[in-house]
């Protein structure tokens, strides 16, 4: 069933690369063990915090069969799939093979700025094509435009195939409208780790995540105590890790996570331009907490 597979922490996966900006398929080995040693409940292979803006369509059919083989059928799998062509998107979602990957995540068109009418029918174009289910991905931080509730609505109401949505709109009040009125077989999944507590205390099953490829014990305990009810001790990991959060994105997504997993000496610290690692400044703030959350990388 898709909502077992998609319940709890899912970690949206960094792409390591080498200095010379190769694919590290050895670190990637590396990371996905140490995901499915420490409770990760679900991989995202090729989400936009894997980089795939600077991945050519080879390296990304290279890095999910590499996945799916490593992975071997012992955690679900989702495959990110968008972009700002309809036509190209439903192309690529048609080359999916069901029996590897588990669900989809669509990112909502970025740059043209379509309106609701238009995100509709994009994602009506996708969910008729699609064999797998789909999730929604609405990150207007990113993207440029917002998908509304209503819209969000509109759409799993009216296609099964549509089983949930990645939020990361920022805007609580629309996240629980969405909640407050959804059909009952459709998740809402926290597209924003710092939200990630208070949205689950609202109905939200579980996180999408990016500082889980650092700290997948931690985070995956406190997602499953936010979901068993035990939320005081949830709370308390929640606290603990916000200003971390915060500082992880402060210059960029994934240079915060890729610095941590470098120190970790998980990864080597390198991204595709336009993206760079971060400052010294930001590191040493980020070290900072650590050493005050008594965390050794």
């Amino acid at each position: 069933m898709i909502k077992n597979k998609l319940t709890g922490m899912g970690v949206a996966l960094v792409t390591p690369f080498k200095t010379d900006e190769s694919i590290d398929f050895d670190a990637l080995t590396r990371l996905i063990e140490y995901q499915i040693e420490n409770g990760t409940d679900y991989l995202v292979i090729c989400g936009t915090t894997a980089e795939t803006a600077t991945l050519n369509e080879t390296e990304k059919k290279d890095i999910t069969a590499f996945i799916v083989d490593k992975v071997a059928g012992r955690i679900p799998l989702v495959l990110g799939v968008g972009g700002n062509d309809t036509k190209a998107v439903v192309e690529a979602v048609k080359q999916v093979d069901s029996r590897k990957i588990d669900a989809i995540l669509s990112v909502t068109p970025y740059y043209n700025k379509p309106s609701q009418e238009g995100l509709y029918q994009h994602y009506s174009a996708i969910a008729k094509a699609s064999s797998l289910p789909i999730i929604l991905y609405n990150v207007p931080g990113r993207t440029g435009v917002n998908m509304s509730a209503a819209t969000t609505l509109r759409l799993a109401k009216e296609f099964p195939a549509i089983v949930a949505i990645k939020e990361a709109s920022g805007n609580i009040n629309q996240m629980d409208e969405i909640i407050n009125n959804k059909p009952a077989n459709f998740m809402v999944i926290s597209g924003d780790d710092a939200v990630t507590f208070p949205l689950i205390t609202l109905g939200a099953v579980g996180v999408i995540s990016v500082i889980g490829n650092a700290f997948p014990r931690e985070f995956s305990r406190m997602v499953r105590l936010a979901l068993d009810g035990e939320y005081d001790s949830a709370r308390k990991i929640h606290h603990q890790f916000i200003d971390l959060i915060e500082l992880l994105f402060v210059e960029g997504n994934p240079a915060g996570v890729k610095s941590m997993l470098a120190v970790m000496g998980m990864i080597e610290n390198k991204l595709r331009l336009p993206l760079v690692p971060n400052t010294i400044t930001t590191f040493e703030r980020i070290r900072k907490i650590l050493d005050k959350l008594n965390i050794k990388c």
